[in-house]
């Protein structure tokens, strides 16, 4: 656990084919089931503080309390994701941390150095933000806020996967206004 910001929630994945992703972790790793999203609805997104509207598409699904989400880019718009493909990267991207005081723990990290890079909200009170710092690929710091629906998305997807036995492994995204 983070002295930080509590336990590690979440590992998220950069893949080029999320559905061969979803495929493989459901059948190959027994996890699921997946929850998926062709197209995220990402609010106020910034990188390097200049707005843009990116394209991508999640899959989320729990192994116990972990999280494992896959993120497949479906536009050419600046992000870490797209920064970590052009590396030569796949694979796990980055480490989430899900946080019900955004603020107070927004500022702790810029308080100890770190550089803000990438941000933005997916439903109300779903804030993200990613950090630039890396020590190696896979270390890159994303902070969650789980306050509002997404929260709820997240509790019910962990649910989905206690006692889960392998049938309807990719499931719709909830809609998040009515969560």
């Amino acid at each position: 656990m983070s002295t930080f910001l509590g336990p590690i929630r979440q590992l998220g994945y950069v893949v080029d084919d999320i559905e061969a992703g979803m495929k493989h972790w459901s059948e190959v790793m027994g996890v699921g089931p997946w929850f998926y999203n062709p197209q995220v609805p990402i609010e106020n997104y910034l990188y390097d503080g200049q707005s843009y509207q990116p394209h991508n598409s999640v899959a989320l699904a729990n192994s116990g309390a972990m999280q494992v989400e896959l993120i497949q880019c479906r536009n050419d718009v600046p992000s870490m994701y797209r920064d970590f493909m052009a590396r030569g990267l796949r694979g796990l991207q980055h480490v989430a941390f899900w946080t019900k005081t955004y603020e107070a723990d927004l500022q702790m990290m810029l308080d100890r150095g770190f550089t803000l890079k990438m941000s933005g909200e997916v439903g109300v009170n779903g804030r993200f933000a990613y950090f630039a710092e890396e020590h190696h690929p896979g270390t890159v710091i994303e902070l969650s806020e789980v306050l509002g629906p997404k929260g709820t998305m997240f509790d019910m997807i962990r649910d989905a996967s206690v006692g889960w036995d392998g049938t309807d492994p990719v499931r719709p995204f909830p809609d998040l206004s009515k969560l």
